[in-house]
């Protein structure tokens, strides 16, 4: 990773730790209630009797739904901050949380193995030409045909925070301001299906796409 990307990174960690507080009024919007109904519904489907490790949990909003039927759930991420608000919601008995760096995945013991993961609105904070190194890194600690759970954002204008600039990469960056009037860059990407699908390559099987007028989600099987 270059240098700027290495800023990039620590920037984004201390910009959701300073968010925490205010992180879950995105779920607020009014446009969007019906389809973060229908990706609750569908994220609860996909992890029954799994044993799964969430990447970059944050504040927890998606957790109760995923676990609910899980086996075992590992909600992982680099910020106390989102992770105290996570810890204080009503979860199922399977959860567990750990500070773990959603990049390199160190925190993880060496011998832990999952057969499902989740990383939810995550991908589009990673710079382009991490993707599939990323991909790697994780694929590395599930079980063989383990499914991989992915969703993010769909960029739709005037509900969307509007690009501000795009670099060399490709990557793009948002301008966001917080309660406390702070102004702050965020690399977010918004990918497309064909964009993830070539990522993904010959890595996935069972691929599956599903999409609402504000968001993604994506699952697949490790092949």
């Amino acid at each position: 990773m270059n240098d700027s990307h290495d800023a990039s990174v620590a920037g984004m960690a201390a910009y959701y730790a300073r968010r925490a507080a205010e992180y879950e009024l995105v779920y607020a919007k009014p446009e969007r209630q019906a389809d973060i109904r229908q990706m609750e519904a569908w994220i609860a489907e996909l992890f029954v009797d799994r044993r799964v490790l969430e990447i970059a949990c944050g504040t927890g909003w998606w957790t109760p739904h995923g676990a609910e039927r899980a086996e075992h759930w590992l909600a992982t991420d680099i910020n106390p901050e989102t992770m105290a608000i996570a810890r204080a919601k009503l979860l199922p008995a399977p959860v567990e949380f750990r500070r773990v760096d959603a990049y390199t995945l160190e925190g993880l013991a060496a011998d832990e193995r999952f057969d499902a993961a989740f990383a939810g609105f995550w991908c589009s904070h990673i710079p382009k030409a991490r993707l599939s190194p990323w991909l790697d890194t994780l694929h590395a600690c599930l079980a063989p045909g383990a499914r991989v759970v992915l969703c993010d954002n769909r960029y739709v204008e005037g509900s969307n925070i509007p690009i501000s600039r795009r670099d060399d990469e490709g990557n793009t960056f948002q301008l966001r301001t917080l309660a406390d009037g702070s102004t702050h860059e965020v690399l977010k990407n918004f990918a497309t299906r064909a964009e993830l699908l070539a990522t993904l390559g010959s890595r996935a099987a069972q691929v599956r796409w599903r999409e609402t007028t504000y968001y993604w989600l994506l699952d697949y099987t490790i092949a």
